[in-house]
């Protein structure tokens, strides 16, 4: 029996960021949550300010041996804009910045020959600015926040709406 091992991914509004994992085989639990900032168990309004740092970002907890790393980053490229450093789609500023939040020397490496081998796909007419860095706390998010796509359906297609959707439909849809 495999161990669980955790990914940390920011990319824009953490309730956009939860299905796509979570229904994936393999997945133990997503949640939604905070980090890189420097306050400790930060509230939704504070992150939301821009004041404290912190990004929104989701935790995963998987199976590698049925889902691996390599895959998790891939399908995590495939729900961001990668060449968007100040937010993602309708959500702006430094809380809904791209990162892959790096747990060790092997996830590091998995990430950044990712991020290379997307860059010399020449995908996009941009560069990739998605940033790779050393995982710091995480502090889960308010229970209202959690499933959101779930709780809220209408709500998370209006979100989905904002953007994302169509971006990920013009430029993942052969892939």
């Amino acid at each position: 029996m495999s161990e669980i091992e955790t990914a940390t991914f920011a990319g824009g509004c953490f309730w956009c960021m939860v299905r796509p994992f979570d229904t994936l085989p393999g997945i133990k639990r997503v949640l939604s949550g905070y980090t890189g900032g420097t306050v400790t168990n930060p509230t939704y309004e504070q992150v939301k300010s821009q004041t404290t740092g912190h990004t929104e970002a989701v935790k995963i907890w998987f199976d590698p041996a049925v889902v691996s790393y390599q895959q998790l980053v891939e399908l995590y490229w495939q729900q961001t804009d990668p060449t968007d450093a100040a937010g993602q789609f309708q959500d702006r500023g430094s809380n809904y910045r791209p990162v892959i939040f790096v747990n060790n020397r092997q996830q590091a490496e998995i990430a950044v020959a990712s991020r290379a081998a997307l860059q010399a796909r020449e995908q996009f007419d941009q560069p990739i600015v998605t940033q790779i860095q050393v995982v710091q706390p995480f502090f889960v998010a308010e229970e209202r926040h959690q499933q959101f796509y779930r709780k809220n359906p209408e709500r998370f297609d209006q979100e989905e709406a904002g953007g994302r959707a169509t971006f990920i439909a013009r430029h993942w849809q052969e892939n």
